[in-house]
């Protein structure tokens, strides 16, 4: 850790703009994902910590020989030990490293953002005994790493993590939707870790409803930068696509209405759009905490089980 990072209580590890002084990526996995179980101990959704580190629920069937009795003296809820050579989960973790998703207003881009996230995705599964791989892409699938379950796979993952820059490529995240969901037929959860700005949202749908085809769970993370949805431009700009190069000068606060109700209309649909296709739908902004997403997914993984 950068000894110019004071030492704080865990939760404050949940705060983007303290994560992005740490400058080792597994200990911000770490920092993050015990943040965020320190935050379940003190929320209503106390149990979450126990439940997908070390113990899973008790089904009808199993021995009550493996009920852990002191988890149940905590909790009042039934769990048996979870042992290690399970496996519950297959993940995949998808992340854009497309050309836009270098912006931000701040001091955390959307990609940072991002990677920060999937790194505390990938440690989470792997502690809770699941098998998690990951996917790099823009227009297509630029690197891939199959789901593993071994604790000592977080290296590698983390080292394809450290390596994500943004790319020159248009983002086409249809396109590479389709080609992951041919890679990875077999059912299992989906974290998709992108921006939806760029491209028509039926093709986006279109994408999404492959994976759906091959029966897994998804999981969609739409990263923003606060900008991204308030256009809060002041005085005359030049906006430069930070994929293609081309320049727009205008005065944003003629635009500034219309963007608005045209994002909120777009994002709107969308939302629904997932929604009738059983997709959990997100919109993440980069100066927000990361315990939300990360209470999302635990939200969605106790749902498969």
């Amino acid at each position: 850790m950068s000894k110019s990072v004071p030492r704080k209580n865990p939760e404050q590890y949940l705060l983007p703009e303290v994560v992005s002084k740490v400058k080792n990526l597994e200990l911000v996995a770490r920092f993050i994902v015990e943040g965020f179980l320190v935050g379940l101990h003190k929320s209503p959704f106390h149990g979450f910590s126990v439940e997908f580190s070390e113990h899973r629920q008790y089904m009808p069937g199993d021995n009550i020989k493996d009920i852990d009795w002191k988890v149940y003296g905590r909790t009042d809820r039934y769990y048996i030990k979870q042992y290690e050579e399970e496996t519950n989960l297959k993940a995949n973790i998808l992340l854009d490293i497309s050309g836009s998703m270098g912006y931000s207003s701040h001091s955390v881009t959307k990609l940072s953002y991002a990677t920060f996230l999937a790194a505390a995705f990938s440690y989470l599964l792997l502690k809770q005994r699941d098998a998690v791989g990951l996917a790099l892409f823009s227009d297509r699938i630029h690197r891939y790493l199959p789901p593993k379950s071994t604790q000592s796979y977080i290296k590698y993952l983390l080292s394809e993590l450290k390596k994500a820059e943004p790319q020159t490529n248009k983002t086409i995240v249809s396109q590479a939707l389709h080609e992951m969901a041919e890679k990875i037929k077999r059912p299992g959860l989906v974290i998709l870790l992108t921006e939806f700005l760029y491209e028509d949202r039926e093709k986006i749908i279109d994408g999404l409803r492959h994976f759906r085809y091959y029966n897994h769970e998804v999981i969609v993370f739409n990263i923003l930068d606060p900008k991204d949805l308030s256009f809060e431009f002041q005085d005359e700009a030049t906006f430069v696509d930070m994929e293609t190069g081309e320049e727009l000068k205008t005065q944003p606060h003629l635009l500034q209405q219309d963007y608005r109700a045209a994002i909120e209309k777009f994002y709107d649909e969308l939302k629904a759009d997932c929604h009738n296709m059983q997709v959990d739908f997100h919109t993440v902004l980069t100066t927000e905490p990361f315990d939300k997403a990360m209470l999302r997914y635990m939200l969605k993984r106790r749902r498969l089980y």
